[in-house]
């Protein structure tokens, strides 16, 4: 796996420089007046109703906010004295977020969420860890735009700090994702996504591994690699397949595009790829989003995310695969999460996942 450079930011926060072979890092020190970091800045909360945590974090609301492009905090700063990244140049970067949902995880110091349902009102530290990955240095790029290699390393990326964050105390669950697109919610342009570690399993995740389970029960077989055989059988939703990895749109697919990326062998998280399978996983992540940027006269608006899991315990059942999502419809119209979808988490789609899977193969490189 690959190494990367760790450095230190002004008020402490950990980064990490991932190079590309024959490009070595040049960070430079942190002159920035940073404020302290504050213990306990967030905290979650137990929502009986659901039987879901909460997070509740305050401090976010003083983020950086669509700044002008000369003012970019994930520009490269070689002098130390503006970016979050110090340094003249770089490919991938990884570093703690300044604003974090989740703080505080360590190797070290042992942390476990109380019984939600033991009091009326539950609430612990918002326990966990929150990285921002920066996938290129260019202000005006896009993911789309990485050359192979350098999409490989993303990759690599991703897989170390992974592996880190599962292995510190508390944290149950890893995920890597991308926002991009005003529409989305963006509110730095520059291309780069964000590393959560959460002290608990995310409601979607744990739903799935309730279906996971019952399907296991039921068949003795896994779920998602049981969907991912009808899809390969059934052929009218696949867009692109390899040795190693298939995407197709879900049969049940909720949003107007929405593409899911599988590899063909069942692996619980990224640490588990082979060499081989990580090289085809950026390959066929930039087929897809090749595809979404020429689906329409304008780049799609997307979110990337990222289901992994550790694989043991009351996560044996979970498959690693990444989903795609865009709320864009049409050229000019966009899937607003109104009542049915907002307040009732029911779905309704406006095309066919069958329609959206022939769109996108026939905008095929």
């Amino acid at each position: 796996m690959t190494v990367p450079l760790h450095w230190t930011l002004a008020d402490g926060r950990d980064e990490y420089f991932f190079a590309l072979p024959g490009h070595p890092p040049r960070p430079v020190a942190d002159r920035r007046p940073l404020p302290a970091r504050t213990a306990g800045s967030s905290e979650v909360r137990f929502d009986r109703q659901t039987g879901e945590w909460v997070i509740i974090a305050a401090l976010r609301q003083d983020r950086t906010y669509k700044p002008p492009a000369d003012q970019c905090p994930l520009c490269p700063g070689p002098c130390g004295d503006r970016s979050e990244i110090p340094a003249p140049d770089y490919d991938v970067v990884v570093f703690e977020n300044r604003f974090p949902s989740l703080s505080g995880a360590s190797a070290d110091v042992p942390f476990a969420l109380p019984d939600g349902g033991v009091d009326e009102f539950v609430t612990a530290p918002g326990h966990g860890r929150c990285e921002v990955i920066c996938f290129s240095s260019d202000h005006t790029g896009s993911f789309a735009g990485l050359s192979q290699p350098h999409a490989r390393l993303v990759v690599d990326a991703w897989r170390h700090r992974t592996a880190d964050m599962f292995g510190r105390n508390g944290i149950e669950q890893v995920f890597c994702f991308e926002n991009r697109g005003e529409e989305i919610g963006v509110t730095l342009t520059h291309p780069h996504g964000q590393i959560y570690g959460y002290p608990s399993l995310t409601p979607r995740t744990a739903h799935m591994l309730d279906q996971a389970d019952a399907h296991h029960s039921r068949t003795g077989t896994n779920l998602f690699a049981d969907l991912l055989a009808a899809e390969v059988a059934d052929g009218s939703r696949v867009i692109a397949r390899t040795e190693l990895f298939t995407a197709f749109v879900p049969f049940a697919a909720r949003w107007p595009v929405e593409v899911h990326v599988y590899p063909n062998r069942l692996v619980p998280n990224l640490i588990e790829l082979t060499d081989a399978e990580s090289d085809d996983l950026a390959a066929i992540y930039l087929d897809v989003l090749g595809r979404f940027d020429r689906l329409y006269p304008t780049p799609l608006p997307y979110i990337s995310a990222l289901h992994q899991y550790t694989g043991v315990g009351a996560q044996r059942n979970g498959y690693f695969h990444v989903e795609f999502m865009s709320i864009r419809r049409s050229a000019t119209k966009l899937k607003f999460l109104a009542g049915s979808e907002s307040a009732m988490d029911a779905f309704i789609s406006d095309v066919t996942p069958e329609s959206v899977a022939q769109r996108l193969r026939e905008v095929a490189p």
